[in-house]
């Protein structure tokens, strides 16, 4: 018997379902892009029909599989994609939303050689954004926060992973996650909150003995029943990196809070290889992300324990380093890589996954086919929504981008191009024609 569809995109040229996960991510022996195309990478269909019903796919595949059992009632709405790409909502595992502030002067200082740790040591980078952090009102955060989440989802993204980590006292870090829990609230994009209070050591700690532990002690470690116990957060983060928060350190932190049920993720081995990666393979993290500078022991031990691994090659490439994440070295070794943006107002002012996966073609030398799974089904998986975001099955909530592209391949080929013409987020249209639907 047909079924009633509330919407169905009908003529759409390439379907990528994302359904299932290869056993092992490594590329193919001889494959050159194309041959990833194949169920198993990206569940490619082409001219498919996927239809909608309640907020969740109804059905999803080729027009003579579904188009028969599909029954269209008289408020069905009809979207033709012109014979466009369909996506998955794409997912972004890891940025720093709320800020109050670009940080352009640091930009300038960088291009006339200053390092990002230079720049931090002096009382910039991160330390800036918190004392703006601190003076904002909240809603001068949230005119931040929705504008950022606006642009997103214009460029596709319809799930974000959010840090805290401007605030640096209990206060601060606790209005940060309820901030993003009225955000999530309030815009179409599902924001997931990650508590990163161990982000840097605040300048009142910097002249302390010990400063870094002392102020896990008096700050980071006391917050997080409150914040387990209230479900105020998703996740527990730390920057694990010389000169911020070393191992042992990163270690107590992060068993305190898997002890008390918050899964645990670590910024790892972002600029030198101090144990970072090897620390969330011993944790059992759910991620650990950025990995430029990371072990060929820690990234072994990543593979066993099945921490997915997060890259951000927009990072490397705004701080004009060398050393890209050997994304091609972690694949082979059977991890799962996944992109993101580390959208934040100093390191990566970029808010484009599309941008990110173009750029991932280039630098880390991925397939187009392998960041479109990084960007939807692998992201997912780091943020803990495995099967309920990044792929296109019966019974997952319908987030959908429709480009205005022929071939999957022109999204990351055409650079800085948005391609994005539909987002839909569980099954309502929030982009239409490459514009934002008015909110109600």
């Amino acid at each position: 018997m047909p079924r009633a569809a509330d919407l169905i995109i009908r003529n759409i040229g390439q379907l990528l379902t994302l359904r299932v996960l290869p056993e092992r991510p490594g590329r193919p022996a001889g494959a050159d892009g194309v041959g990833a195309t194949e169920p198993g990478w990206l569940g490619l269909i082409e001219d498919a029909v996927v239809a909608v019903r309640n907020g969740c796919v109804l059905a999803a595949g080729s027009r003579t599989d579904v188009e028969p059992h599909l029954a269209e009632k008289q408020d069905t709405v009809v979207i033709d994609a012109a014979g466009g790409v369909v996506s998955p909502g794409l997912v972004d595992p890891h940025t720093h939303l709320l800020f109050a502030g670009w940080r352009e002067a640091e930009f300038a200082l960088r291009l006339e050689g200053r390092t990002y740790l230079e720049i931090l040591a002096s009382g910039g980078g991160i330390l800036s954004s918190v004392a703006r952090f601190r003076a904002a009102a909240d809603e001068e955060l949230l005119s931040w926060g929705r504008s950022a989440l606006d642009r997103m989802l214009l460029s596709g993204t319809t799930t974000v992973e959010a840090k805290t980590g401007y605030g640096l006292v209990a206060a601060q870090e606790l209005r940060a996650l309820r901030l993003y829990r009225r955000l999530g609230a309030e815009h179409p994009v599902t924001v997931v909150s990650t508590f990163l209070g161990a982000h840097a050591v605040p300048a009142e700690y910097r002249n302390r003995p010990g400063a870094a532990a002392a102020y896990l002690d008096e700050v980071c470690l006391p917050l997080l029943p409150k914040i387990a116990g209230d479900g105020l957060a998703e996740f527990c983060d730390v920057f694990c990196e010389a000169g911020v928060f070393g191992v042992a350190e990163s270690r107590r932190l992060l068993t305190e809070a898997a002890r008390l049920g918050l899964p645990v993720k670590l910024h790892a081995d972002e600029f030198e290889p101090t144990g970072g990666a090897e620390l969330a393979a011993e944790l059992g993290a759910v991620s650990a992300d950025h990995l430029a500078r990371a072990s060929d022991r820690g990234l072994e031990a990543m593979a066993r324990a099945g921490v997915t691994a997060v890259l951000l090659p927009v990072t490397t490439f705004t701080l004009g380093l060398r050393d890209y994440a050997p994304a091609r070295k972690m694949l082979d070794l059977g991890l799962e890589v996944a992109l993101a943006t580390d959208f934040n107002p100093g390191t990566s002012p970029v808010e484009s996954m599309p941008l990110v996966m173009g750029i991932a073609c280039r630098a880390l030398r991925l397939t187009p086919a392998e960041t479109f799974r990084a960007a939807t089904v692998a992201a997912a998986r780091a943020v803990g929504l495995e099967g309920r975001a990044g792929q296109i099955q019966a019974g997952v909530p319908a987030d959908l981008v429709i480009f205005e592209a022929t071939d999957y391949r022109q999204v990351p080929y055409r650079l800085g191009t948005n391609l994005v013409r539909t987002v839909l987020k569980k099954g309502k249209i929030v982009v239409s024609e490459g514009r934002l639907r008015r909110r109600r």
